[in-house]
């Protein structure tokens, strides 16, 4: 991937799900597990148009690529039953409290704009609320009336930075985002972004992105002109 020039910032944006919070493999599960007991697949390709999408838009993609003869409605029933089973304890990714407090302890301002619904961002968060509490705000895509479309729509990071106290010019927040879909919607919000993508994504999947890294414990802040970490 060709280098690409990394301006200053002053605020950051965090996407959750598989960059924060290891639940990606999670949601990957329990749609193969649906896609399954119609004797449908569930291909790989298909997880990849699905990842960083709302709730509802996951659920239509995944019934239409998969061919599943099941409404809207009934497969986000089955998806959130399941989910609720599996995540009450999810782990947190390599690299991602150190720069969470890092950020904090500097006086950066930082928010989540997350696809994920208000009561499943509950859950998941649930055996790290310290943590969470830390940020400035939440922006809950899939159940917040201000982001009219989701992502690769550039609404829910341009909702989030308004939230601010205040409100950033674009090209002075920098988003974290592991999917394709969500490093889309940040360019089109004139925003710079560093992605941690699933490593079976193909390079030409990551090379819109400002900057490509194996894990937030990569992430070096000053090269955007962020506070360094102090070791």
């Amino acid at each position: 991937m060709a280098h690409k020039v990394l301006r200053k910032v002053t605020h950051c944006i965090f996407d959750m799900d598989g960059l924060l919070l290891d639940t990606e493999r999670i949601y990957e599960e329990v749609t193969r597990q649906i896609a399954a007991s119609f004797g449908r697949p569930y291909p790989e390709a298909v997880r990849f148009r699905v990842m960083g999408t709302t709730e509802q838009r996951s659920a239509e993609i995944a019934i239409t690529e998969c061919q599943l003869p099941i409404s809207r409605t009934d497969f986000l029933k089955r998806y959130t039953q399941l989910c609720h089973e599996r995540l009450h304890n999810v782990p947190l990714l390599e690299g991602a409290e150190r720069l969470l407090r890092h950020l904090h302890a500097s006086k950066v301002p930082f928010c989540l704009a997350t696809s994920s619904g208000a009561d499943m961002v509950e859950l998941k968060t649930n055996q790290h609320r310290e943590l969470f509490g830390l940020f400035d705000h939440k922006v809950c895509g899939s159940t917040d009336k201000e982001v009219a479309n989701g992502k690769p729509a550039p609404d829910i990071f341009l909702v989030a930075a308004s939230r601010f106290g205040v409100s950033p010019a674009a090209a002075d927040c920098l988003v974290f985002e592991d999917s394709p879909n969500g490093v889309t919607a940040a360019n089109s919000a004139g925003m710079q972004v560093v992605m941690v993508p699933d490593p079976r994504l193909s390079e030409e999947k990551t090379s819109h992105a400002t900057q490509v890294l194996g894990s937030l414990a990569d992430f070096k802040p000053e090269q955007f002109g962020l506070p360094p970490f102090r070791e």
